[in-house]
């Protein structure tokens, strides 16, 4: 495609459709006996999507490939009995909720570090986190997988602009450095193998709760600081806006 920018200035591809061949990629992974993990978080009246993310991510996340779903949720007596495909396996860990959004946020970096390290990391090899509140309308396949995975906000699809998401406080441990941004990467999606996702996890509940000890509260929470870390360590491997889209774009 000459379309769309497909490739960064260090030099990590970004997948769009119709850069890649999925037939090619599948038989890959396939070769390499690889199970991938997705986390999601389904707290306070968020428990609605469960049906229509969970019905949609076993028709077309990894379609053919085994995949354990990790659902987050203070609700698991509200889970209707869902059909899994045959390879997929759908593990629900019930949580307590927050009484603020903010710390809902805040929470899920702490839960993913602690659970990469005590289960995630001896039953995956790859590990992707999604938001509950989406629908997958189409395939997702093998062409996500890499070390470091981000995707692309489809608010901001041109490299150093200013966000609408960036931290302002330039004394926060999410703020970035003017001149320093790249893309702005949503916090909606992105993973990559568990070793690399445990480090960004482990990183960005230190900065978060580092600010919080010194009164600091973005309004962006984990995303500014997934967005700080990932300007620090380079995401090998960029998902287009196609990936994660506003339907109100």
């Amino acid at each position: 495609r000459r379309d769309v920018l497909v490739l960064t200035p260090w030099l990590a591809p970004i997948v769009w459709e119709g850069t890649f061949s999925r037939d090619i990629l599948d038989a890959q992974y396939l070769q390499k006996n690889l199970l991938t993990g997705v986390v999601t978080f389904a707290v306070e009246k968020y428990w609605f999507f469960i049906e229509g993310f969970m019905s949609s991510a076993n028709k077309y996340f990894l379609a053919g490939h085994p995949v354990n779903f990790y659902l987050f949720t203070d609700s698991p007596e509200k889970i209707s009995h869902l059909q899994m495909a045959p390879e997929n396996h759908l593990v629900v860990i019930p949580v307590q909720d927050d009484p603020r959004w903010q710390d809902i946020s805040r929470s899920r970096m702490d839960m993913l570090s602690s659970y990469i390290q005590s289960q995630f990391q001896h039953e995956v090899d790859y590990l992707y986190s999604m938001d509950i509140n989406v629908q997958l309308l189409a395939h997702i396949g093998v062409e996500i997988i890499d070390a470091l995975v981000a995707t692309i906000s489809s608010w901001q699809v041109t490299p150093r602009q200013h966000s609408k998401a960036s931290e302002t406080q330039p004394e926060s441990q999410s703020a970035i450095p003017e001149g320093q941004g790249d893309f702005h990467y949503t916090a909606s999606f992105y993973g990559g193998s568990v070793a690399e996702v445990y480090k960004l996890a482990r990183a960005c509940s230190a900065g978060l709760a580092q600010d919080r000890g010194n009164g600091l509260e973005g309004p962006w929470h984990h995303e500014s600081r997934l967005n700080r870390y990932l300007v620090q360590h380079k995401p090998t491997r960029l998902l287009s806006p196609e990936y994660y889209w506003d339907p109100e774009l």
